[in-house]
């Protein structure tokens, strides 16, 4: 074989090694990424979610105009935020969020436990208000109609249950389960005295609380916030971090307790929306009322909570990167 063959072939056997540990090299990145992405799941994957959501997804009813069936014991200047907790706890955590929203879900299978025992121990009470953009994105109404039964659970006076086993049972993005009223029923069913309540069943049905739900989604898309889940301590951003400093159920408490310094903790009693679900004279201070004396985690609910999600969730067209610091919500 000639000094030049024998050059030809060391080449094309260096430049096939050369290609080989490239394809390797890709091969680890893309597992680094992978891993990555699994590990801060709640901070990272799911930031551009929430932005792409918000900033793609649309409802039918971008105006909800005329009057609307409100459910009942609403705060806030334009009756859209559903509380939770004592009224006169010292601290206020306003939060977002959309039912199909899988970040949504993602942020409160991790800080459920930290957020409940906040409000038991009257140091903070939540205003829930509800978007519907996931319907928009990916098509369908489960949001719609998982906002209204969550509507409807508060006028029985179990709101703070209900919304908790709909983020434990939540579908895949794509599966569109919750635009089933079958499906909310039987899951209203995990919550103690819920689904015989007197008119829920026929709230759910009807979708009493639609016009409300779509007035509320409005506000969301008008009100210059980034994505679900959009979280604030007393008007200040802290989802997916405050400052320099990433959210954690350990930061959280920090948080509040540097907000509430000197302050009383809450005492009040929720009162019971007018339509049932009275607190009971042993309901702890913060806790929600129609939740039990303990409204923790899988109060009235059968079944142990889930655990956060250990991997990214899925959004259509969205890569998985962390939010910027500065965005108010993801």
């Amino acid at each position: 074989m000639s000094e030049k063959n024998r050059e030809v072939r060391r080449t094309a056997r260096e430049r096939l090694q050369q290609e080989r540990e490239a394809d390797r090299a890709r091969e680890r990145r893309r597992r680094t990424v992978v891993m990555s992405v699994a590990v801060v799941g709640v901070l990272g994957a799911v930031g551009v979610i929430g932005v792409v959501a918000s900033k793609v997804g649309k409802d039918k009813a971008d105006n909800a105009a005329g009057p609307v069936s409100a459910p009942s014991g609403l705060r806030g200047t334009d009756d859209l935020a559903i509380p939770v907790g004592a009224p006169d706890a010292p601290s206020t955590l306003t939060v977002w969020e959309d039912f199909r929203c899988p970040a949504c879900a993602q942020f409160e299978n991790a800080f459920r436990d930290t957020i409940h025992e906040l409000e038991r121990a009257g140091q903070l009470k939540v205003e829930y208000h509800l978007a519907t953009i996931i319907d928009g994105n990916m098509g369908g109404s489960g949001s719609l109609h998982a906002a209204n039964a969550a509507a409807c659970a508060q006028d029985a006076g179990k709101f703070s249950p209900y919304h908790d086993v709909l983020y434990q049972h939540q579908p895949p993005e794509t599966n569109d389960a919750f635009a089933k009223n079958s499906h909310l029923l039987d899951l209203a069913g995990k919550v103690e005295g819920l689904k015989s309540a007197p008119g829920f069943r026929q709230c759910v049905d009807e979708g009493k609380h639609d016009d409300w739900v779509n007035k509320s989604a409005a506000k969301f898309r008008t009100g210059g916030f980034s994505g679900t889940p959009t979280v604030l301590l007393n008007g200040e951003s802290v989802f997916p971090k405050k400052g320099g400093e990433n959210i954690t159920p350990d930061n959280l408490r920090k948080w509040v307790a540097a907000a509430n310094k000197d302050k009383k903790a809450g005492t009040r009693t929720p009162s019971a929306p007018a339509s049932g679900g009275a607190s009971g004279p042993g309901m702890e201070p913060g806790a929600s009322a129609g939740s039990g004396p303990a409204a923790g985690p899988g109060a009235d609910v059968q079944g142990p909570a889930s655990a956060p999600a250990s991997g990214p969730a899925a959004s259509s067209g969205s890569d998985p990167a962390a939010a910027p610091a500065s965005s108010p919500a993801v």
